[in-house]
């Protein structure tokens, strides 16, 4: 799951690589391989509050892949904030564009049955990038990503499945990849899946002129849409091409990401601080 957020991992990553990695490499005391200590008492604004609540040191790499779960988690809670979403009882359905990395850290979404409790999520995750091979592909997360230790609780079933506490039954975390652009797919993805959200993470809107017609095909929708980007610059340009195709401002305007990955990305183009996950806003 860490290569490729190392250069020296590029030229060995590929999407083709359909076996899921279900471990984080770390020892217990450094990375979520089971279930929380505790349910969670408020609302989670930082990544200290992640930390603490997992019981995870600070120096524990792990919010490097967490970014992902924990964008999604964010967003969703923007929605509700906003009165953009209607109340989430026992399912939660997203409809996840563009992702790239994701689809070699697929595991570290088996943290929301965590910040999820007791609610079925089923993702749908659509993009170019996901190979011929994958489309189609379903995984379900019924564990969290284990750790490296053999001998943690982890690694038994009764330690590490997830349990519904209110029916009593395992759950899984859904993933289904798709591949293709969203306004191409979606007529075959919403006979199944009609979404509370739509999920964008570092879109890119303004440098690609493929969202437009996935903008619109969001404007009719009428849900809640939550777009991110590497730089401020870069989201105040997406969200003007935004409010020219739905001719409204944004509902969620531009704000920093608290649970954005930590770690500044160096090779870009722009002479701005630039984080994967950094900036949200939304419709």
């Amino acid at each position: 799951m860490w290569m490729c957020e190392c250069p020296c991992g590029d030229s060995l990553v590929s999407l083709e690589h359909s076996r899921l990695s279900d471990c984080w490499n770390l020892s217990s005391t450094l990375c979520p391989c089971s279930g929380p200590v505790s349910r969670m008492s408020k609302c989670l604004t930082s990544w200290k509050d992640y930390y603490q609540w997992r019981c995870i040191p600070l120096h524990s790499p792990v919010a490097l892949l967490l970014h992902w779960p924990l964008m999604v988690y964010h967003a969703t809670q923007l929605a509700a904030m906003r009165n953009l979403s209607a109340e989430i009882t026992n399912k939660l359905c997203i409809h996840y564009l563009g992702p790239e990395k994701e689809l070699l850290q697929l595991a570290v979404f088996g943290e929301l049955h965590a910040l999820f409790p007791s609610v079925q999520v089923h993702i749908e995750l659509i993009g170019p990038a996901i190979p011929e091979s994958r489309d189609g592909e379903r995984v379900d997360l019924y564990t969290y990503a284990h750790c490296i230790e053999t001998d943690c609780m982890c690694k038994s079933s009764s330690g590490n499945t997830c349990w519904d506490v209110c029916s009593g039954r395992t759950s899984a975390v859904t993933l289904r990849l798709h591949k293709g652009f969203y306004h191409e797919r979606f007529q075959d993805i919403v006979k199944d899946s009609i979404p509370h959200l739509v999920i964008a993470p570092n879109a890119g809107i303004a440098a690609y002129s493929s969202w437009l017609p996935t903008i619109e095909l969001i404007k009719e929708l009428n849900v809640p849409a939550v777009f991110s980007d590497y730089c401020e610059e870069a989201s105040h340009l997406a969200s003007c091409c935004i409010s020219t195709v739905t001719g409204h401002p944004m509902t969620i305007p531009i704000q920093l990401n608290p649970f954005r990955q930590p770690m500044v990305i160096e090779d870009s183009a722009l002479f701005l601080p630039c984080y994967s996950n950094c900036f949200l806003f939304g419709i």
